[in-house]
């Protein structure tokens, strides 16, 4: 009975090294995943600064930049702005509102001297788009008086036909008139010359009506046979 109990003593001995052996080999994984469960979750709405570019859009979006200086040439801009809680300048060059470049710095000297690198290349990158808006403008322009000379030319050119046709038919109207007054010139000179032979009639006329002496008809002379009768004709002896 002595040795029966000594046997379940030692089993009841050997579960227990067992179950104790088994949850120190588990337990590890258990805290692992206990802490896991226990650790705070992080604030995932939180901004992540990736780049100096980021973090300016935050900075700015959050109001907590004083610009400094501003340049703009053309589209292209350059900025130095400064962080009153940090101390720090950030130089930005951008085009319209896209950053190209944006550098950090806590020195006062080394941010001017970058702002000012930032404007001389404002200026040589809008040189080209400026250049561009004026050959436009220039081209529209040009383009504008073509069109407007065209419509003169046109214009004129109606203008000058119409001269043209006006002139032919004055021409026409002077050539008629002058064909007219030929005609009508030989028309006046056998006018007149049948008008001076009708004076001329007229005033015979009147001059023969106007003679007080009857102009008689002259008689005809006798012939010599009629006055001396021949002899031995009738009523000769």
């Amino acid at each position: 009975m002595t040795t029966t109990l000594s046997t379940v003593s030692v089993s009841r001995s050997l579960l227990a090294i067992g179950v104790l052996l088994a949850s120190l080999t588990l337990c590890p994984d258990a805290q692992a995943r206990r802490g896991k469960n226990d650790a705070p979750d992080i604030d995932r709405s939180a901004p992540v600064v990736r780049n100096t570019v980021d973090e300016l859009r935050q900075l700015m979006d959050g109001q907590q930049l004083t610009e400094l200086r501003t340049t703009y040439n053309g589209t292209y801009g350059a900025s130095l702005l400064f962080n009153a809680s940090t101390l720090q300048y950030y130089v930005s060059l951008f085009q319209g509102k896209e950053f190209w470049r944006v550098i950090k710095t806590d020195s006062v000297e080394t941010a001017e001297n970058v702002y000012e690198t930032f404007v001389k290349q404002t200026r040589d990158l809008a040189q080209v788009n400026i250049d561009t808006i004026r050959l436009e403008a220039g081209k529209r322009y040009t383009e504008s008086l073509v069109a407007y000379n065209e419509q003169r030319l046109r214009s004129l050119q109606q203008e000058a036909d119409l001269q043209r046709q006006q002139a032919q038919q004055v021409s026409s109207a002077i050539q008629q008139a002058k064909q007219q007054a030929v005609s009508l010139s030989t028309d006046l000179r056998s006018s007149n010359t049948q008008l001076e032979q009708l004076n001329q009639r007229i005033q015979a006329l009147q001059a023969q009506q106007g003679n007080p002496e009857l102009s008689l008809p002259t008689p005809a002379h006798p012939t010599a046979s009629t006055a001396h009768p021949v002899a031995g004709e009738a009523g000769t002896p």
